[in-house]
């Protein structure tokens, strides 16, 4: 299953695109590669993080690959289902943010 979360505004980012949300799969690497084909997404965009392999997605992306069958799930959501064995670790310091709020 391909699963997105809700795009975050990231200020601070040197990049053209401030804002955006990640795309991740619970199976085999292939069919998020696949899916990401499929929005013309280049295979150098993947980022091969070795705890939470994902794509970014701006947010005409996103709305594509909802169109597409991807399940929309909350950033602790995409983590539990996706790295379970990543949570409660550093990543990035939204998420632990969001983690923190929903556990509340």
């Amino acid at each position: 299953m391909i699963y997105v979360d809700a795009i975050q505004h990231y200020p601070n980012c040197k990049l053209k695109y401030k804002d955006w949300c990640h795309m991740a799969t619970d199976g085999n690497l292939s069919e998020l590669h696949q899916m990401a084909a499929r929005l013309g997404l280049r295979r150098a965009w993947f980022q091969d993080k070795p705890t939470h392999p994902h794509y970014d997605l701006t947010p005409a992306k996103r709305a594509l690959v909802i169109k597409l069958g991807a399940k929309v799930v909350t950033t602790h959501e995409l983590l539990r289902r996706c790295y379970p064995d990543t949570l409660g670790k550093e990543l990035l310091p939204q998420m632990r943010e969001e983690q923190q709020i929903e556990s509340q």
